[in-house]
C-alpha cells in the first residue's frame, strides 16, 4: 500500500471572508469544532503564532499570563493565538491592545474550539474589536469532490434551469459520510474512516470535562453521542435521549443531560437545526422543535459503529446521515451569502428538511432524498406545498425549490423544482 502524501493546505471557502474581516478589524476569532482546519487556515495569514495546545508552550505562557498577559501578544502581526480559551485572559488583553492601537486592523487571529465554561470573567465583549467567523469541516466543494455545476449563489441570483452529472456513486457517498470532512487526512489523500472514532474518544474522555468545568462520565457521554447519532436529522425530545442512554446501561437525569448537551454545544460538536417560522397564508400551527445534527456525519457513523458497508446495508440510516452531510454543506454555502439554514415542520405533517434564508429576506427550500424517482416526486410535492402555504406578500416567493439527492443527474423539472446531486452543488 502506498504511503499517504504529505499534508498540503487546501484552500477553504472562508479564506476570502477571513481576509476581508481581518483587513477591517483589529482581530478575528475563528470558531468551530476541533480538527476542522481553523489553525491551518489562520496560519495562511499569520506572521507569528502562540499555540497553546502545545503543553510546553502552555506551561510557559500560563506563568506569563498570570503576571502580564500582554507579554503573550508580542510577535509579528497578525499574531495567531491558537486555542485562546485555555488562557481566557487573552481575550481582554487583545481587546486592550486593539484600543491602544486605535483600532488598527490585522493585529490578531484567535482560534477556539470551545467556549469557556462557567462564569465568563471577560471584562469586554470584544464588540468593535474582535470579529467572529465560524468554520466547519470541509464541504465536498472544498475537498474537490463536487463538479460545481450548480451554484447556490447563482440560484439565489435567479438562475432558472440547472443541469449536470455527478461522478459520485452511492457507494462513494457512503465512504464520504464515514470519512467526513476532516482536512488533514483529506489533504493527504487518506480515505480511511479513522478520524471520527478518535474524535469521539477525545471528546468523551477529556474535552467535555474541560468544556463543562465539571466531572464527566465518559461512558455516559458516549451513550449520549450514540443517542444523538440515532436521532440525526430528526426531532427527538430530551426524554427520548434519556431513554436511549438508559437502554445503553447507564442512567442520566435531565439536569445532567443538559450539562452534557451544553458542553457538546460549547465544543461545536452538536449543532441542531432550528425551526423556521414564516408568515403563512393560513393559521397552521408550526412546530418549534429543532432537529439534531452533529458537526460532521462521520461522527454519527462512528458513534453508531457503522462503516460504509453497514450504511449500504441500511439505507434508512444512510438516508439520515446523507441528510446531515447535505446540511453540513448547505450551512457553509449559505453562510457565504450571510444566510442561515433552518428546517420546517407544521402540525399538519408537512416537513421540509432545510430552508435557507438570507439577510435581505430571500428564502429557498430544500428537501433531501438519497435517491428514487418516487421519493423525488414526494419531495417536490412537499416543496410546492410549502411554497403555497407561505404568505408571499409577507415573505416573498421562494428564490428556488430544490431536491438534493445522491443521484446522478441535475435537472429542472417542469414544475420548476430543481433536482440536484450533492456532488454537483457548490457555493
Amino acid at each position: 500500500m502506498s504511503a499517504p502524501k504529505p499534508f498540503e493546505y487546501m484552500p477553504r471557502l472562508v479564506d476570502a471572508v477571513l481576509r476581508d474581516k481581518l483587513d477591517a478589524m483589529p482581530a478575528v476569532l475563528v470558531r468551530g469544532p476541533k480538527w476542522c482546519g481553523k489553525t491551518s487556515t489562520c496560519e495562511q495569514l499569520a506572521a507569528s503564532a502562540l499555540k497553546l495546545r502545545d503543553p510546553d508552550v502552555f506551561a510557559r505562557s500560563a506563568e506569563a499570563a498570570a503576571a502580564r498577559p500582554s507579554l503573550l501578544l508580542r510577535g509579528e502581526r497578525p499574531r495567531l493565538l491558537d486555542e485562546w480559551q485555555v488562557l481566557p485572559v487573552l481575550w481582554d488583553a487583545v481587546t486592550s491592545a486593539a484600543d491602544e492601537g486605535h483600532g488598527a486592523p490585522a493585529q490578531f487571529l484567535l482560534t477556539g474550539s470551545a467556549t469557556p465554561p462557567g462564569k465568563d470573567d471577560r471584562k469586554h465583549t470584544g464588540t468593535g474589536r474582535i470579529a467572529r467567523l465560524d468554520m466547519a469541516p470541509m464541504t465536498l466543494e472544498e475537498s474537490r469532490e463536487t463538479t460545481g455545476e450548480v451554484s447556490v449563489a447563482s440560484l439565489f441570483a435567479g438562475q432558472a434551469d440547472v443541469e449536470g452529472a455527478s461522478p459520485v456513486s452511492v457507494e462513494q457517498l457512503a465512504r464520504l459520510i464515514c470519512r467526513g470532512g476532516w482536512p488533514a487526512p483529506i489533504a493527504r489523500g487518506d480515505m480511511r474512516a479513522n478520524v471520527a472514532p478518535e474524535y469521539i474518544d477525545a471528546v468523551c474522555e477529556s474535552d467535555l470535562e474541560e468544556a463543562s468545568g465539571q466531572a464527566i462520565d465518559p461512558e455516559r457521554a458516549r451513550a449520549l453521542v450514540r443517542s444523538i447519532a440515532r436521532n440525526v436529522a430528526q426531532e427527538a425530545a430530551l426524554a427520548t435521549l434519556i431513554a436511549d442512554v438508559k437502554s445503553a446501561g447507564t442512567g442520566m437525569s435531565e439536569p445532567t443531560l443538559r450539562v452534557y448537551l451544553e458542553a457538546l454545544r460549547r465544543l461545536f460538536v452538536v449543532q441542531e437545526l432550528e425551526a423556521w417560522a414564516p408568515t403563512l397564508r393560513s393559521r397552521t400551527p408550526l412546530r418549534s422543535a429543532r432537529t439534531w445534527h452533529l458537526c460532521d456525519p462521520s461522527l454519527a457513523a462512528a458513534a453508531l459503529g457503522v462503516n460504509e458497508d453497514g450504511l449500504l446495508d441500511d439505507l434508512v440510516t444512510m438516508g439520515y446521515l446523507f441528510e446531515s452531510l447535505c446540511v453540513r454543506d448547505l450551512r457553509v454555502y449559505a453562510s457565504l451569502l450571510g444566510g442561515v439554514v433552518r428546517h420546517y415542520r407544521d402540525k399538519s405533517g408537512l416537513e421540509v428538511d432545510a430552508v435557507i434564508t438570507l439577510p435581505a429576506g430571500a428564502w429557498a427550500a430544500v428537501e433531501v432524498k438519497l435517491g428514487g424517482a418516487e421519493r423525488i416526486d414526494e419531495a417536490a410535492k412537499h416543496l410546492l406545498a410549502l411554497a403555497a402555504k407561505v404568505d408571499a406578500k409577507a415573505m416573498g416567493e421562494p428564490a428556488f425549490l430544490m431536491v438534493l439527492t445522491g443521484g446522478e443527474y441535475a435537472y429542472t423539472r417542469p414544475d420548476g423544482v430543481h433536482v440536484v446531486p450533492l456532488a454537483c452543488l457548490k457555493s
